[in-house]
Order: structure tokens, then C-alpha cells, then sequence
């Protein structure tokens, strides 16, 4: 069988006496892109730092298409790194930028037509002559992106790559990891944001204080949740008459509350909106949805234990 891209097994990275990973345990295959999702330090940054030989595991095997990080240059040889803030020179040009790390990488004579191929590539045209510090902050990881490219890696690491961006840079940049694992590169991507996991990952790992605390693909962690999620926008002074517990605590909106509780189908659902009929709650806003990532992350959040 062919080894996966990326392989983890027990990983345990301590920083002192705290354990930023304990426990994790992914694969991901060639050609696919893994989602890691979890709150501020739950162990992301730090997953792929250690994936990109940047931190060495206290514990546990880590294999990137079948070599163990501990051979950090031939794994480097082989993978891409996008960090949370881009690694790029202010003075030199985006062009400059992207022949310099070719020369870095021993492209040599080469490094000049591989910096014009990529800037073709990700439409990087009209920022190409321009100095890098005069970008704006979605040029500038447009061009990091790039720069990750040079080397032709198989396999490429994105640590939060779209924060910050506006919605259209983010669309761009969602477009280049579709064209990425389509050419066969594999992709692991950490972010903040659940629709970009929802439309990217194939296979996606949520951390909690350093753990997995769920996994599998979108539509297999949204069945974590349950059938069906209704909304209701009800008056302040009727919280307590209603049929259900909220699901979370209640959203304030001048004198009304928005609350939501999950439910297993779409009977069940139609069934509780008739209780709040009968109830005599003034309803003045109402949806029923499938769940999303964000009720994942939220019924995570509430539930104690872990969804392995």
C-alpha cells in the first residue's frame, strides 16, 4: 500500500512542563487536503510546525511521504511552509522575492523562469515589479503562497493562510489549493475560519487543549450535531416559558433573544415548532437548518470527552 503523505502518530510536543500536542494521532493522503481546525491554542500552529521540522516531537512518530521529520532536509526538499505572517523581504520586489528563494533552493539559471511561471500562475502580474512592503496584506500573502511554490513542494503546510484577507482574496486563494490537490499536491491547512475548512478539506482534525477532539469529513463531524438546528428570535421575558433548553447561551438583541437548539430530523423539528405555537412564544424570527461547522465547534465546546 502506498504510504500516506502525512503520518502522525501519538505526537507529544512539550514547551516546559505544558503539553501544546498530547496524544494526536492524522494521516492524510496524497492529493487531499486536511483541515485542522481548534480555538486559539489549542495546537495548531505547533502541529504544523512540527510537520514542517520546525519543532521536534517529544514524543511520537512523524512521516511526511514516508520519511521521519528527524531527516529534516530531505522532508524539507519536499514540502512547502506558509506561516501566519508572511516571510518575504519589504525591499525586494514580489519577483525579486520569489527569484531570491529559487537561488536559495539551487534552482540557479532556473530560479528567474520559475518566479515568472508562478507569478503567471497565481495572477501575481501587475504586484510583480512592486516592492513587497507596499502591498496590501492580501498581495502579500498571494505572493508568500508563491514563495512556498518555488521548490515544486509534493507536500504543502498553510498555517492560517487567509486571515485577514477580504472575502475576494480569500476566494483566490480557495482557488489555488483546488488547482494545488488537483495537480496531486497534498494540503494541511489550519484555520479559524469553518467555511473555508467546510469548502476546502477533505478530511478534517478539530484540536482541543492539545487533543483531537473529533474527525472525519465535513458531512461526518456535522452528523456529530444532529439532524437538524432551529433558530427561534423570541422576547427577553420568554426564555423561561420555552418547550427546550438552548443549545447555548442566548444571543441579546435590544429586547428579544436568538436561541437555537438541535434536534435529531425534520419531524422533530416541525413538532417543536408547533410546541412553540401552543406555548404561546412570539416567534418573530424563525430558520431550520442542517448544522454546520459552527454547530460542531459549538456543541464540542459544550460537550465534555472527545469524538475519536
Amino acid at each position: 500500500m502506498t504510504a500516506p503523505a502525512v503520518l502522525v502518530e501519538d505526537l507529544h510536543v512539550a514547551y516546559g512542563k505544558t503539553w501544546a500536542l498530547d496524544g494526536v494521532d492524522l494521516t492524510a493522503a496524497a492529493g487531499t487536503t486536511l483541515g485542522v481546525l481548534g480555538h486559539n491554542g489549542a495546537g495548531k500552529t505547533t502541529l504544523i510546525r512540527t510537520l514542517a521540522t520546525l519543532v521536534r516531537p517529544t514524543v511520537g512518530r512523524v512521516q511526511i511521504e514516508g520519511l521521519d521529520v528527524a531527516a529534516a532536509d530531505q522532508v524539507r526538499r519536499r514540502i512547502g511552509v506558509t506561516g501566519q505572517y508572511a516571510g518575504l523581504d519589504e525591499f525586494l520586489t514580489a519577483r525579486e522575492n520569489l527569484e531570491l528563494i529559487g537561488r536559495l533552493t539551487g534552482l540557479r539559471r532556473t530560479a528567474r523562469a520559475r518566479a515568472d511561471a508562478l507569478i503567471d500562475r497565481l495572477g501575481l502580474q501587475e504586484y510583480a515589479s512592486r516592492r513587497v512592503g507596499e502591498l496590501s496584506g492580501g498581495s502579500r500573502r498571494r505572493v508568500d503562497l508563491a514563495a512556498s511554490l518555488v521548490g515544486s513542494p509534493s507536500v504543502l503546510f498553510l498555517d492560517e493562510p487567509t486571515t485577514g484577507l477580504d472575502p475576494l482574496a480569500r476566494a483566490g486563494l480557495w482557488n489555488v489549493v483546488d488547482e494545488l490537490t488537483d495537480a496531486g499536491t497534498t494540503v494541511a491547512l489550519t484555520t479559524q475560519y469553518l467555511e473555508e475548512a467546510d469548502r476546502l478539506a477533505d478530511h478534517i482534525v478539530v484540536l482541543r487543549r492539545g487533543r483531537v477532539a473529533a474527525r472525519g469529513t465535513p458531512a461526518e463531524l456535522k452528523r456529530i450535531v444532529g439532524g437538524k438546528v432551529l433558530s427561534a428570535t423570541i422576547p427577553a421575558g420568554q426564555l423561561a416559558a420555552l418547550p427546550f433548553i438552548p443549545d447555548t447561551d442566548p444571543r441579546v438583541d435590544g429586547d428579544h433573544l436568538r436561541v437555537s437548539v438541535t434536534v435529531d430530523d425534520a419531524p422533530a423539528a416541525t413538532a417543536l415548532v408547533a410546541d412553540l405555537h401552543r406555548g404561546g412564544i412570539e416567534v418573530t424570527d424563525l430558520d431550520v437548518t442542517s448544522p454546520s461547522l459552527d454547530d460542531v465547534f459549538t456543541h464540542l465546546a459544550h460537550t465534555p470527552g472527545a469524538h475519536r
